[in-house]
């Protein structure tokens, strides 16, 4: 687990809500706190969709909502004159990309293994902070997913030139 923070909140934000280099992730939650806090639990229900497309989501292995399918939702609520009080957005690495960074780092673990690869974007007042998180099925006290998962996350933001610093 490592905590990064953000040098340049605009850029990073118009990377967020406006353009699509967060858009694979998938939601596991959202708060966003303006002059009341609004809440989103990232869950995907199938049942709200048409039968066919319904089926296929159930079929699928997704269970999260995708970055892309909410984040107007969420710049609708952040933008305006004042900037939010406060908001976490917590993202997830999809399954296909966890596959991915086990096959590359040569990992002893299977998809199966993971729960979730996690990254937590807090913002307060004037300062924006990127956590990293893993959550495993099983026991291990190896942290060499950790440790993949860091290093990914931060070639990630240097190719998508959003400058960030150790604290």
């Amino acid at each position: 687990m490592i905590a990064l923070t953000i040098k340049s909140l605009k850029n990073f934000m118009n990377s967020l809500l406006i353009s699509d280099t967060f858009d694979r992730f998938q939601v596991s939650e959202a708060t966003i706190t303006t002059f009341a806090t609004f809440s989103i639990d990232g869950e995907l229900h199938p049942e709200f969709y048409e039968n066919e497309t319904a089926d296929e989501l159930r079929a699928s292995s997704q269970r999260q909502v995708f970055w892309k399918e909410i984040k107007s939702y969420c710049f609708s609520i952040i933008k305006g004159k004042r900037t939010p009080l406060s908001f976490k957005i917590v993202l997830q690495l999809p399954p296909d990309e966890v596959e991915l960074l086990l096959a590359k780092s040569g990992l002893n673990l299977l998809p199966e293994d993971i729960f979730g690869l996690f990254l937590n974007c807090q913002y307060h007042g004037d300062s924006l902070t990127l956590t990293t998180g893993t959550s495993l099925r099983v026991f291990t006290l190896d942290k060499s997913l950790d440790n993949a998962w860091d290093q990914m996350l931060q070639d990630f933001l240097n190719q998508q030139d959003l400058d960030y610093m150790i604290p």
